[in-house]
């Protein structure tokens, strides 16, 4: 698909922040404020995926531009639609949930903004409490470094920043819980430079619960159907 971009009144590359949100109204005022004083974004742009708790609004209030959607689509359906509206050079996806430390994103942007990377990912902190047994971890970055070389400490980080000629060259956002270790197995298959960045985010951790169980299960499923997709040669359709 064309993807346009623009630049703003000294020729700086734009930067849009595509924060997907679904019933994040405990903290997505803090993330959309954090990325706002970092004095390098440009427009912020939520996508609310049919929330029922005023996250829309509270977004709003923090300074956002936010889309509503009526009904849910997903965190690739959701990128996708801020994509279409967004106005910048530079794309960043964040989670909704990362609130004050969303500041970090600076962190991820300057690489890009300096032309030494095409797209950087963000190396969390080690998990504050014991979640699952690093197994979707563990399956993505072997499948990373099987089929690109590449090392990487946090395979399934979603918050990254990159040109939007790879955004575009990839076709937009793709959908399920394997979309990151989709996106960077393409980005780097198609000679994108991509980087590993350390930040001192944070998240809301799944536990080692049934909840936490099922959604790393899940997790998994998606992880392995996006590296078989791959293990033929190309990227994926």
């Amino acid at each position: 698909m064309s993807i346009g971009g623009t630049r703003g009144a000294e020729g700086k590359p734009r930067v849009t922040v595509l924060i997907p949100a679904l019933n994040e109204a405990a903290t997505i005022a803090a993330t959309v404020r954090a990325v706002k004083a970092t004095g390098l974004v440009d427009e912020v742009i939520v996508i609310d995926d049919a929330s029922e708790d005023g996250t829309g609004r509270l977004a709003e209030e923090a300074g956002a531009r936010v889309l509503r959607r009526a009904a849910r689509g997903g965190k690739g359906g959701a990128l996708n639609a801020g994509l279409a509206e967004a106005r910048g050079e530079v794309i960043v996806a964040l989670d909704a949930d990362i609130g004050e430390s969303a500041s970090e994103v600076r962190h991820l942007i300057a690489p890009v903004l300096a032309g030494q990377a095409d797209l950087t990912i963000a190396r969390f902190p080690r998990a504050r409490r014991k979640g699952g047994f690093g197994l979707v971890k563990g399956l993505a970055r072997w499948g990373i470094r099987r089929l690109t070389g590449l090392e990487m400490e946090s395979p399934l980080s979603g918050q990254r920043a990159m040109r939007r000629a790879v955004i575009e060259d990839l076709g937009g956002f793709a959908s399920g819980f394997g979309v990151e270790v989709g996106m960077t197995i393409d980005a780097a298959r198609r000679g994108f430079r991509v980087r590993e960045v350390p930040v001192r985010m944070s998240h809301r951790e799944t536990g080692r619960d049934l909840a936490g169980f099922l959604h790393r299960g899940r997790q998994f499923l998606h992880v392995v159907r996006e590296l078989l997709r791959r293990m033929g040669g190309g990227a994926a359709e």
